[in-house]
């Protein structure tokens, strides 16, 4: 049997929650550390974060500090008495005290196979960029942004109907997996540098990117529907309105102008001309609307004859 390791959890989003769950089952979760309530939803209410909903479940400690700052808050962590710190998208900067607390230091798990996409939005960039893989890499935490050392990497393809939503939860599931995987083994593996040559880095998504220029290449305006879809999606004025595009398939040998609409009927769907190619809608959303398959969002709604 493997050891059982002393484990603070430092995470926030619903990523990071499978990567709990596994840890909770297979080794003995002390301390969860997860952002403060945020208020949230049309009455603006505080509200947990998705770790925190799920150790709160289980009944364990839950800390939310603003910051590590102060002597107080490193004092909490050091006192714990933890074998390791496993970090997934906490979302605050660790200072050195923090990560030299834990007898074997702080392990990230990260979405991207690293030196690429570095940073806050990896999966949203690799899919904007057209890559053909991302992957999983646990990484020993050090003083820079993901920069530390790899103990563990696992790649996967990333699929031409992929979008951020299901490369999000395939890469959660894979990064509890390959966690747990690697503090079995902890002892017999050596963490590698990460090379000099391929460094990017993911920086976070602005809504300003989402805006949807048609003049673009079918493809490129492709992977831009697909790496903003669910959020913040990817939108352009259609008819007046401002409409989600939340899924689509470039169609390289059709052509027209850009912006204009070569199919709208209800049965063919909507074929949208770019600079080069076309692109066909698969899931829209109107404002106010839930998101729906593109013949249900052609329903009742009279198409122009471009789309800006």
């Amino acid at each position: 049997m493997s050891a059982r390791f002393r484990v603070i959890f430092m995470g926030t989003p619903d990523f990071a929650v499978p990567s709990f769950s596994a840890l909770h089952q297979a080794h003995d979760v002390i301390c969860v550390y997860t952002q403060p309530p945020r208020p949230a939803g049309r009455g603006q209410q505080e509200r947990l974060s998705p770790v925190a909903r799920a150790a709160r479940e289980l009944g364990l400690m839950v800390r939310h500090p603003i910051n590590f700052k102060t002597p107080e808050t490193v004092a909490d962590f050091s006192v714990l008495g933890a074998d390791l710190a496993i970090v997934v998208a906490y979302g605050l900067i660790l200072p050195e005290a923090i990560l030299a607390a834990p007898r074997l230091g702080c392990l990230n798990i990260h979405a991207s196979l690293l030196p690429r996409w570095r940073g806050a939005a990896p999966i949203h960039r690799a899919l904007m960029a057209g890559d053909a893989d991302t992957g999983i890499s646990i990484m020993k935490m050090a003083k820079g942004l993901d920069t530390g050392p790899v103990l563990a990497m696992v790649q996967t393809s990333i699929l031409p109907d992929d979008r951020t939503a299901s490369l999000h939860d395939r890469l959660a599931q894979m990064g509890a997996d390959v966690m747990v995987a690697t503090l079995g083994a902890l002892g017999s593996l050596q963490a590698k540098d990460q090379p000099e040559m391929g460094i990017t880095y993911a920086h976070k998504i602005d809504k300003s990117e989402a805006r949807i220029d048609w003049s673009a290449p079918c493809d490129v305006v492709d992977r831009q529907i697909r790496a903003l879809s669910p959020f913040p999606g990817a939108w352009c004025e259609m008819a007046g309105e401002r409409v989600k595009l939340l899924h689509s398939r470039a169609l390289p040998n059709l052509s027209g102008v850009a912006g204009q609409i070569l199919e709208g009927q209800v049965l063919r769907g909507l074929i949208i001309a770019c600079g080069t190619g076309a692109l066909e809608v698969l899931q829209a959303q109107r404002p106010g609307k839930k998101a729906s398959k593109i013949q249900d969002f052609l329903r009742g709604f009279i198409l122009p004859d471009h789309v800006l």
